[in-house]
């Protein structure tokens, strides 16, 4: 199997990618986004997406989209296909996805909304924190995305403060933050007891060993 960033080399695989997305949602009855062809080719062809094949057919797909002038970057519409699901692909399409955001975007906030409990593990294991709403972008137009979800309503009359989804949010300075902390450890104490330990047995070892001439006289003896 190959998880590749997307070229228009992919293109032939959108009008499967997205019905599968809206089969998907109807299936489960919560919440993928229905996108336009145009909008998942437009995603494909500019390498904003990751596509996995196997043999020439089509195994799962994901994309990213920057909102709030690139401040917020998600990876969006997550799909695997029927005849692929429950052997890890989700898992590796979302590492290089994840990866590909932050290639891109090194200084945005990723971000998820979603009601399935394998992506918010997935989430979880790269980094992600569940947050309130008010945590992720306020761009209108992310917001207005929602519109072909199910669960729109709910969405509106709990005034954007929450739904069914629940929002996830990878912050880069958290990250940041965790690896300055290992970086300014103090070096180990233990190790600078072993290597004074070891200094002062040395330096007792010399002190003590006698000249060729001594030694050889004592074995003669």
């Amino acid at each position: 199997m190959e998880i590749e960033i997307s070229s228009c080399e992919h293109l032939m695989y959108v009008s499967e990618i997205q019905q599968e997305m809206y089969d998907s949602a109807q299936r489960r009855g919560t919440g993928i986004a229905k996108r336009s062809i145009e909008y998942l080719s437009k995603k494909i062809s500019e390498g904003n997406a990751v596509v996995a094949t196997e043999n020439g057919e089509w195994v799962g797909f994901c994309y990213i989209e920057t909102w709030s002038h690139g401040k917020f970057v998600a990876n969006s519409g997550l799909i695997v296909s029927p005849k692929f699901r429950n052997g890890g692909v989700a898992t590796q399409i979302k590492q290089k996805v994840f990866q590909l955001s932050r290639d891109k975007y090194p200084d945005a906030k990723v971000f998820g909304l979603t009601t399935g409990l394998a992506v918010m593990k997935i989430n979880s294991d790269l980094g992600y924190k569940p947050v309130i709403y008010s945590e992720l972008t306020q761009d209108e137009e992310f917001w207005n995305g929602c519109k072909n979800c199910v669960n729109y309503e709910i969405l509106m009359m709990k005034e954007r403060k929450n739904c069914l989804c629940t929002a996830m949010l990878f912050v880069p300075e958290n990250d940041k933050k965790k690896e300055e902390v290992v970086n300014n450890l103090p070096e180990n104490k233990y190790d600078g007891m072993i290597q004074k330990d070891f200094d002062e047995f040395h330096m007792t070892i010399n002190k003590n060993k006698k000249s060729p001439d001594e030694k050889e006289s004592h074995l003669s003896v």
